[in-house]
């Protein structure tokens, strides 16, 4: 079957003048262009300058464009051989003779405002072999009255039209067309959804047509998936659109507010649907209901015939005023014609006749026809009437005066025009005042250089329709949102690309960030549309993220970072965080954002990101992780450890690498040498106070296992502080787990929580001082502070966590001595200075040992008490008085020296007596807490104390008696009078008491010695 539009089709018309009627989405301008193709030479008459250039660029699709002529009141297009004439109705040169004539829209012969124009084409317009008159069917009757030798072709809507009912404008379908009848009202709405729903293409009849098209151009083109618009979309425009909402059920005509007419309302609401998609429509925003009687006639297309047609005189008289008014005033000649109302042109030229100089200068004839044709300037600015017959007046006499308008005058108005600035207002103003000077230059002989001044104008307004453009594009369309919706809706390839910065720019729009594999949306989008532009950024993204997980399989491990959070960086950005494991050494971890990444890299990403790990645990936790190694083997070598050990070995690894000596107390003592030494040499030194791995204290591998901890116990890792690297001690917070502390390398000891290896040195200090002291204590000084990173209260609450007191006693002391003290104090190097420094293992080589000055004092002096450094490499050997937490190591406590100079100091020569003076000191000694069980009452007997206490092997509990003077021993039953009374410090010693002899008097150091002794 042939085509409809074909020209050899069944509607192959047979009459010279054809009516093709029907309602909107029939095809009639279709068909009308494909009969003007096959004549020779054809014209067309449109009713908008808008559709005009629509089918001006199709016909020249057809036929080229040497062929086709563009003829419109501002815009004319007229090649030298032009056989194909679109133009608009009221500029179609009926003076050229052409075989094929058609009139679009023919109903609006009706209108009150144009239907003069439309009148006289259907009157007076053919073709020499063909013309048609394309329009609604309501016009059936008058045209047979009109034309009686007229044929008539009736067309079926392609698609149905549904009415839906009233809609928010912010629910409204997409591809919805939104009709409004004011340029205010066209605003609001265009703004509310560009707040909404991403934009809207604004389409006015006061737009220029170049800013209309480019409008029309963005919503046609899937840029935006909203119109809105005046009802200057219902004269024949072709776009797609789905749905038609009226803002509005009244509109105002140019002279009164009016209800819209059923035809009016179904020539708007038929523009719904293309071809054989079906439409809908139905009011929105503040138009109320629309009536069930105008809804069927809209939905069935019967409307109420045209019965009349404006019309005004064609032939007006020139030769007087009087006689033109009368011409214009003509009655119609048939009952189917009605005069029109007097229009803008008749208003202004009875205007301009009550001005004397212009009454006196059109009295008839050439200058009377010449104010006609001013007067039919169109108003483009849209002023008022007076205002523009004051421009017109000023036109009509410089054409008068001169023949042409000056040069000048028409260039100082066109360069007061050429500006972009200003808002949509004021270039709309703008680009008025332009198209009038575009009309006035098409006028033949107005300008004398018409040709120059048509491009001028033209260049402005098309520079000043592009502003405007821009303006409203900028105003009422999010662009971003509008380009990224088109792409998805054409299923088209999105250019994207990443800056260094992370910033995704996806068709020329900044969308977002790409932080490693997680793409931040920019905050700016909101609303409905913001799913769609990440949606979008995702699509475009996909390359980009595949890319980057490849790289990611294959990257190296000093690409990696691991930080605060237990997070792991790659290219500045998280991709993974680490969780709890199987064990404390094995912690599992979770990738970040990689829902949006092939399925097929996850598998290669875990594995490196598993492998990272794995390294940072071997490079940061290398001992412990030997340690577990040998915890875990289990064989008859030499150098496997034994079961023992290994429990010990397994408690230090379970504790990340350090633990309190006390808590395993039992363990190490039942550990032979060998085994000890098999433990040294996997790392781990046995301090006085904390089995510990020094290689774990430096301030990465401190770090890497305070996170192992928290992972391992369950807690936020950045709950708790990690000290600061280089920091010897930290305030001891109370809240802080003593197991994070320890994990990170330090132990908490009273008010501060100090690191382990400089507890382990302030230990070797006090040792020093206590055998440099003897029993009645030793003296804290600048050093031991100073390993410590405190004084005052804080260093004594981490001597006493030691399990030291202070007390103070009465020393006499030479006046000399007492003044020189401060600066004596300063220049003599410490013991613990000049002892050699401890071996990697932090324990001190017995070679060592006779090459310190401070020990081989201690060692060759045959009056001084047993030398207290250690003969091992053992911090429990070290001593003899050894602390709480070392006690396995000995028995009991150390007897102090006492010195008897006086035996064994060859005689000296008198001296003069030294003068001395008494001085309260501060001293620290050793008070290990007694066992809970053989604690007693506060108050009891001093003598019951000691009565419990015999019969017993070993050691004492609760300490041993204090020899008191002379007379008196152990455990003689209970003193008269209760409480005992105090004498002095207490000391206690498992060696013999020596027996006393009388100080030299020959000898003043053994004087001193009985004076210290007595103290």
């Amino acid at each position: 079957m042939p085509s409809p539009f074909s020209p050899t089709s069944s509607l192959v018309i047979e009459k010279p003048i054809t009516a093709v009627l029907g309602p909107t989405n029939t095809g009639k301008t279709h068909f009308a262009l494909e009969r003007m193709s096959a004549h020779s030479t054809g014209m067309i008459g449109l009713p908008l300058r808008l559709l005009a250039r629509e089918v001006y660029d199709k016909m020249v699709e057809r036929k080229g464009v040497r062929a086709v002529a563009l003829v419109t009141g501002e815009e004319k297009i007229i090649p030298p051989s032009a056989r194909y004439w679109i133009c608009t109705v009221e500029a179609m040169p009926l003076e050229r003779k052409v075989s094929f004539l058609a009139i679009d829209e023919v109903q609006l012969a009706a209108d009150a405002e144009r239907g003069r124009i439309f009148t006289d084409r259907l009157l007076h317009a053919r073709g020499q072999h063909e013309t048609l008159f394309l329009g609604s069917d309501t016009m059936i009757p008058i045209l047979k009255r009109l034309v009686p030798d007229i044929g008539f072709v009736s067309r079926e809507r392609f698609s149905t039209l549904e009415y839906i009912g009233h809609k928010k404008v912010t629910r409204l379908p997409r591809r919805s067309a939104i009709v409004a009848f004011s340029a205010d009202s066209v605003y609001s709405i265009a703004e509310l959804i560009r707040r909404q729903r991403g934009g809207a293409a604004v389409v006015m009849g006061a737009l220029s047509p170049r800013t209309r098209n480019a409008q029309a151009d963005l919503y046609n083109n899937g840029e935006v998936d909203y119109l809105v618009a005046t009802d200057a979309i219902g004269m024949g425009l072709n776009m797609d659109i789905d749905h038609v909402a009226f803002a509005a059920g009244r509109k105002f005509d140019g002279r009164n507010a009016r209800f819209l007419y059923p035809a009016e309302v179904g020539q708007i609401a038929g523009r719904a649907g293309r071809h054989i998609r079906n439409g809908t429509w139905g009011p929105t925003a503040d138009c109320g209901p629309f009536n069930e009687e105008l809804i069927e006639q809209v939905e069935d297309h019967r409307f109420e015939a045209v019965h009349a047609l404006q019309w005004r005189n064609p032939n007006l008289q020139f030769q007087s005023v009087p006689a033109l008014l009368n011409s214009l005033e003509t009655k119609p000649p048939r009952e189917e014609l009605v005069r029109a109302r007097m229009d803008d042109d008749e208003d202004a030229l009875r205007r301009l006749l009550h001005r004397h100089d212009i009454r006196d200068s059109a009295k008839g004839g050439a200058a009377l026809k010449l104010l006609w044709e001013v007067c039919q300037v169109p108003d483009f600015r849209k002023v008022t009437p007076d205002q523009h017959a004051v421009m017109l007046g000023e036109i009509y006499h410089q054409l008068l005066d001169g023949g042409q308008i000056p040069e000048p005058f028409t260039a100082a108005q066109l360069e007061k025009l050429n500006r972009l600035d200003g808002d949509v207002d004021a270039l709309s103003n703008r680009i008025a005042h332009v198209r009038t000077w575009t009309y006035l230059s098409h006028r033949p002989g107005w300008l004398e250089r018409a040709g120059h001044w048509q491009d001028m104008a033209r260049g402005i307004e098309d520079a000043l329709s592009d502003a405007l453009h821009e303006k409203l594009t900028q105003r009422f369309i999010d662009r971003r949102t509008s380009v990224l919706l088109k792409k998805l809706k054409d299923d088209e390839p999105l250019l994207a690309g990443v800056t260094e910065d992370g910033e995704v720019i996806v068709e020329g729009e900044f969308v977002g960030r790409l932080l490693g594999f997680q793409f931040i949306l920019d905050p700016r989008a909101k609303g409905p549309h913001a799913k769609a532009v990440r949606f979008a950024a995702l699509k475009a993204l996909r390359p980009e993220l595949a890319a980057r997980a490849a790289a990611l399989a294959a990257a190296q491990f000093h690409e990696f970072s691991l930080r605060e959070g237990g997070t792991v960086w790659w290219r500045q950005s998280v991709i993974a965080t680490l969780s709890k494991g199987p064990q404390p050494l094995r912690p599992n971890f979770k990738l970040e954002a990689v829902e949006h990444l092939p399925p097929q890299s996850l598998p290669l990403i875990e594995e490196r990101v598993r492998d990272f790990i794995a390294d940072r645990v071997e490079n940061l936790a290398g001992p412990l992780v030997s340690l577990q190694k040998a915890v875990n083997e289990v064989s008859e070598s030499p150098e496997a450890l034994g079961p023992k050990a290994r429990g010990v070995a397994f408690r230090l690894v379970e504790n990340f690498g350090a633990i309190s000596r006390n808590q395993i107390s039992g363990d190490v003592k039942a550990l032979e040498q060998d085994e000890r030494a098999k433990l040294r040499k996997l790392g781990i030194r046995f301090g006085e106070y904390t089995l510990h791995m020094p290689a774990l204290l430096k301030p990465a591998p401190a770090h890497f296992l305070a996170l192992l901890w928290a992972l391992w116990e369950d807690k936020d890792p950045d709950a708790y502080q990690v000290p600061q690297a280089g920091a010897t001690s930290v305030p001891n917070d109370k809240e802080t787990p003593a197991a994070f502390y320890f994990a990170s390398g330090y132990r908490p000891s009273g008010n501060r929580a100090v690191r382990i290896d400089m507890l382990e040195r302030l230990a070797g200090e006090v040792r020093t001082a206590r055998d440099a002291s003897g029993r009645e204590g030793f003296e804290g000084n600048a050093k031991m502070m100073s390993l410590v990173g405190c004084s005052g209260e804080d260093f004594e609450s981490i001597l006493q966590s030691l399990g030291f007191k202070k007390a103070t006693i009465t020393r006499e002391v030479p006046k000399a001595k007492l003044l020189k003290k401060s600066a004596e104090t300063a220049e003599e190097p410490s013991a613990a200075e000049a002892a050699p420094a401890p071996n990697d293992s932090g324990d001190m080589p017995a070679e060592q040992i006779a090459e310190s000055p401070a020990i081989s004092t201690a060692i060759v002096d045959d009056h001084a008490a047993p030398p207290a450094v250690p003969q091992t490499d053992d911090a429990e050997a070290a001593t003899a008085p050894a602390t709480g937490e070392a006690a396995e190591a000995v028995s009991g406590e150390a007897a102090p020296a006492e010195a008897t100079t006086a035996e064994t100091t060859t005689a000296q020569p008198a001296e003069e007596p030294v003068e001395t003076e008494t001085v309260e000191v501060t001293v620290w000694r050793w008070m290990p807490p007694r066992p809970k069980a053989d604690r007693r009452p506060r108050g009891k007997p001093q003598a019951a104390r000691g009565a419990e206490g015999e019969g017993q092997k070993g050691p004492r509990k609760g300490g041993k008696p204090k020899f008191e003077g002379k007379g008196e021993g152990r455990g003689k039953g209970p003193r008269k009078g209760g409480k005992p009374q105090d004498k002095g410090p207490r000391t206690f010693s498992s060696e013999r008491p020596r027996r006393e002899k009388e100080p030299d008097p020959n000898s003043p150091f053994a004087v001193l010695a009985a004076l210290k002794g007595k103290d």
